[in-house]
């Protein structure tokens, strides 16, 4: 399968190490400006709204490390890599419509249905990245498959230092994965939790926002999506072509 180099692997390796090469780049200035951006953000917004967004992160860490909320779709075996990815970016467009509508109809709800668009969302991500690991042929019905989604939607959705420390655990996984515990019980999941919360999808809190909630939930949601979307193809794509 993976013998011959054509057009397409050819262009999927380019991505893959663009890809990897943002992965491991140093905090920029910009990065760093952003991130005080964000810490002030945060201060202004109200402590209730932190507390439910820290509870559905919770909530949704454990949902999906003990396997709850979501169904299981079987692996596929690869065989074509370029029909894979056809039908991968084929449920990334998918998901992305989804979530664009989920995000226009309750950022128009104002401050409580932006509230419940939050778990919604992520719902709707982590649905995709079951989906996508299915389609490159992992079975999500062994934790640890479960675990590596986890780490590249931290590794989407966080700081640059954060991704720094996420990126060599993707990279390494086959013997990263031999030493995490077969018990997934053993797994300490709130550390792991408390780690991202504070860095992910940050650009939904300005769905609450009067006004514009419908606009930015739809475009958030919708770009967010296509970013996580990417991210894991090209997690995979590391998996499978080893490089």
């Amino acid at each position: 399968m993976m013998s011959t180099t054509t057009p397409h692997e050819q262009e999927m390796r380019k991505e893959l190490r663009r890809w990897q090469k943002q992965m491991q780049r140093g905090p920029s200035l910009p990065g760093r400006l952003a991130k005080r951006l964000q810490d002030r953000v945060n201060n202004w917004i109200p402590e209730k709204v932190h507390k439910a967004f820290t509870v559905a992160i919770k909530q949704m860490t454990r949902a999906v490390l003990y396997g709850a909320k979501f169904m299981t779709p079987e692996p596929q075996p690869v065989q074509d890599l370029v029909l894979t990815e056809t039908k991968v970016l084929e449920r990334i467009r998918y998901y992305k419509t989804t979530a664009a509508t989920e995000g226009a109809l309750t950022g128009a709800g104002g401050i409580l249905l932006g509230l419940a668009d939050f778990p919604l969302f992520l719902g709707i991500k982590m649905k995709m990245l079951f989906d996508i690991a299915a389609l490159y042929g992992f079975d999500v019905k062994d934790y640890k498959e479960r675990l590596f989604l986890l780490y590249v939607f931290q590794a989407t959705f966080s700081s640059q230092e954060l991704r720094n420390k996420t990126y060599p655990l993707l990279a390494n996984w086959e013997q990263y994965s031999k030493e995490l515990p077969l018990d997934i019980h053993t797994f300490d999941w709130r550390r792991f939790q408390q780690e991202y919360r504070d860095y992910i999808d940050v650009a939904k809190l300005l769905q609450l926002m009067p006004g514009i909630g419908a606009v930015v939930g739809a475009y958030a949601n919708h770009r967010l999506t296509d970013k996580l979307g990417r991210s894991a193809m090209n997690a995979y794509r590391m998996r499978l072509l080893k490089v």
